[in-house]
């Protein structure tokens, strides 16, 4: 049992804290965001990525854009990524912000089993809420490091990677029921079938058995016939057989 828990907890709980970055970054309409997401030495050669969650069974990102892996920036439609194995950082930049764009997103490193992740939550404000000292910006940049609150990564792990170990055992669980329950209808069946056939036999081989019995009867034990019991006669009939006998 104490191997099972360990290796549970290798699957669902693997590493903690090789991922720092911030937990939450804010900004207003048509601003351009920058973060950074810090990783630790061993995961300089894992491939990183940022994508926005997304579903809880199928999918927890949606929208994921991995960073090259020469170390050259890769952009899609307004979001850019760029990994630095040098400075052990992924920066991804956010550009013209817009109010649909608020929500989580996961900064994230692929590894075989479980990825290594944090959550970081983008507020967008409206432009018009914009402090009177910015409005006469166009747009403002502004560049998020990792410092004393930034969150540690935590482990994602979509709940169907949590709940495969429990369906899979529930399946084996509902097949060797099933394969249980065939057995024994097969073999209730056969007992049934050997009963009928049983009965039936019996039915063919019990008037052949009388009539043997009867006949077998009616003999002596040398094959001879067994005369009947004598038969008794009144005088007219013996009157008779005896003039028949003159």
């Amino acid at each position: 049992m104490r191997p099972l828990v360990l290796l549970w907890g290798c699957l669902v709980l693997p590493g903690y804290g090789v991922l720092v970055g911030p937990k939450e970054i804010s900004g207003f309409e048509g601003d351009t965001l920058s973060l950074q997401c810090t990783y630790g030495e061993e995961l300089r050669k894992h491939k990183k990525y940022w994508c926005r969650e997304g579903g809880l069974l199928i999918s927890r990102c949606s929208g994921t854009i991995y960073a090259e892996e020469d170390g050259q920036e890769r952009t899609a439609g307004r979001v850019s990524v760029w990994d630095s194995p040098k400075e052990l950082t992924l920066t991804v930049t956010l550009r013209n912000l817009t109010l649909q764009d608020a929500g989580k997103y996961w900064c994230g490193v692929s590894r075989l089993g479980f990825d290594w992740s944090f959550l970081v939550s983008l507020r967008v404000l409206p432009g018009t809420s914009r402090p009177a000292t910015q409005l006469d910006s166009t747009s403002a940049e502004t560049s998020l490091v990792p410092s004393s609150r930034s969150s540690k990564s935590r482990v994602s792990i979509p709940m169907v990677r949590i709940l495969a170990p429990v369906l899979v055992l529930l399946s084996l669980l509902l097949t060797a029921g099933l394969a249980a329950l065939g057995r024994y209808l097969l073999r209730r069946r056969k007992e049934a079938q050997l009963a009928t056939e049983t009965q039936r036999m019996e039915k063919v081989h019990l008037p052949h058995s009388t009539s043997e019995e009867a006949e077998a009867s009616s003999r002596d034990p040398e094959g001879a016939t067994i005369p009947g019991p004598p038969l008794h006669l009144s005088e007219e009939e013996l009157d008779f057989s005896k003039f028949i006998s003159v």
